[in-house]
C-alpha cells in the first residue's frame, strides 16, 4: 500500500469516525420530541405504575392493579384518546423505565427533587401525599384540639411524630413504637383510638381492615406527587400538563383524590 493511501484509508477512517461521534452525540436530540408522536401513532402509551403501595397502586381482589395512580393513568390515556399499557415498577427501577423508554411516563408516588431533576423532566403535581392523622370513622376528630383525652399511635422519630409534636394539644395520649408495624399493629388491635402515618401506610390499613372503617381526619404534611417524563420530551410533557389543568379545573382531581385519599387535592404546585 503506498503512502498515499495509507493516508487516505486513515483519512477516511477518522472521517468514519467522527461520524459516528456526531451520530451519537445527535441521537438523544433526534429522539426528543417523539413520545407524544410515537403514542399518538401507536395509539398506546405505557405507564409506570406501583402494585404495592396502596392507596396509590395495588392489585385487588380480581388481581388488577388499582389505585389514585392506577387510576390517574387510564385517565391521561383516555384523555389522550390512545389504550394504555400498564408496567407495574418499584421505587428503584421507575425512573430506569423511563430513561430506558420502557415507560413513556412514570405515576408512581414520585416526589420532585434537584436531583432526580437532573435526570427525568416532571409535570405539574396531579395528587397529593401526605402524613396525617386516621381513625375510625365513628370517631368525631374535625381539629387537633379533639385529639385531647385520645391515644395517637405513632412511629417514634418518623416524619409523622416531628409533626405532631408540633399540633398536638394537651392532654392527647401520644403512643410511640419503635417501628411502623409496631404502631400499625397498636391501632388495629385497638391499643390506640387513632394512628399518625402516612397516606400509603393508612391505605394498606384500610385494604386490609375493612371493618375498621378507617379514615382521613387532621393534615399533618403535605408533599405533592409529581407525574415523570423523559427528559426533553417537552411536547408529552406540555401536553400532559394541559391534561392535569383541566382535571383541576373540572373537579376530577379533587374527586380522584377524595375516593382513594379521603380529601380533595387541594392546591396543588403546576
Amino acid at each position: 500500500m503506498t503512502p498515499r493511501a495509507t493516508t487516505r484509508r486513515s483519512t477516511l477512517g477518522l472521517l468514519a469516525a467522527a461520524g459516528l461521534s456526531a451520530a451519537a452525540l445527535l441521537s438523544p436530540a433526534a429522539h426528543a420530541q417523539n413520545a407524544l408522536d410515537n403514542i399518538l401513532k401507536a395509539k398506546e402509551i405505557k405507564i409506570a405504575i406501583p402494585t404495592d403501595y396502596p392507596p396509590y397502586g395495588f392489585v385487588g381482589t380480581d388481581l388488577k392493579p388499582q389505585g389514585l395512580d392506577v387510576e390517574m393513568a387510564g385517565y391521561i390515556a383516555t384523555k389522550l384518546g390512545v389504550k394504555v399499557e400498564l408496567i407495574p415498577v418499584t421505587s428503584a427501577n421507575r425512573i430506569p423505565y423511563l430513561q430506558t423508554q420502557k415507560a413513556d411516563l412514570v405515576i408512581s408516588t414520585l416526589g420532585k427533587n434537584p436531583d432526580r431533576e437532573k435526570v427525568i423532566d416532571f409535570t405539574a403535581a396531579y395528587a397529593p401525599f401526605f402524613q396525617a392523622v386516621f381513625a375510625s370513622k365513628s370517631l368525631s376528630i374535625k381539629s387537633f384540639a379533639d385529639l385531647a383525652g385520645k391515644s395517637v399511635a405513632v412511629t417514634r422519630g418518623a416524619m409523622e411524630d416531628q409533626e405532631l409534636a408540633k399540633v398536638a394539644p394537651a392532654g392527647v395520649d401520644v403512643k410511640r413504637f419503635e417501628d411502623h408495624a409496631g404502631s400499625i399493629s397498636a391501632f388495629v388491635s385497638g391499643q390506640t383510638q387513632a394512628i399518625a402515618t402516612s397516606a400509603s401506610t393508612a391505605g394498606t390499613i384500610m385494604v386490609k381492615n375493612p371493618n375498621l372503617a378507617t379514615e382521613y381526619k387532621l393534615l399533618l404534611k403535605d408533599s405533592p406527587n409529581f407525574i415523570g417524563v423523559a427528559k426533553g420530551e417537552d411536547k408529552l410533557r406540555l401536553r400532559v400538563n394541559e391534561i392535569i389543568a383541566e382535571a383541576k379545573k373540572s373537579g376530577d382531581i379533587d374527586k380522584m383524590s377524595s375516593k382513594w385519599l379521603g380529601r380533595p387535592a387541594g392546591d396543588l404546585p403546576q
